[in-house]
């Protein structure tokens, strides 16, 4: 593979509870715990961090397999939703909904496209045979 371009990203202190940094410092933030897992909240974790960047691959993916089959998605949208829970053996996992809008686009192109665009995908292709991803046409 021909690498085109690499974020470093840099995490300091209490994991969750710390911070993470990108390396040109675009990216700057602090981690919390959600209280949904016992935690304080209030700042960003890292599934909301996956759960934008897979949003945002995946919408790329799209466009480009939209433009090649000349299909208007102009007012696409594409929401990630990023679980994590126990598998057992005190290890956890990830499970992903992309849900995709495409208005305007009939229902069978709609599902090829984003067939094709998962397959297309950098996150996609990471991901397949690691974690559970849900496509929803919405």
């Amino acid at each position: 593979m021909n690498i085109l371009y690499t974020a470093v990203a840099t995490a300091v202190g209490d994991g969750r509870d710390g911070s993470v940094r990108s390396s040109d410092g675009l990216l700057d933030v602090n981690l919390a715990v959600p209280g949904e897992m016992g935690g304080a909240g209030g700042a960003t974790n890292p599934e909301q961090l996956f759960a934008a960047g897979y949003a945002a691959c995946f919408h790329n993916a799209l466009r480009r397999v939209a433009r090649r089959a000349e299909a208007d998605v102009t007012a696409s949208e594409v929401t990630a939703r990023v679980g994590i829970g126990p598998t057992g053996g005190g290890t956890y996992g990830l499970a992903v909904t992309l849900e995709v809008s495409l208005p305007g686009v009939d229902p069978d192109t709609a599902r090829q496209l984003v067939d094709t665009a998962h397959q297309v995908c950098p996150y996609s292709n990471a991901t397949r045979g690691n974690i559970d991803v849900n496509l929803v046409l919405s």
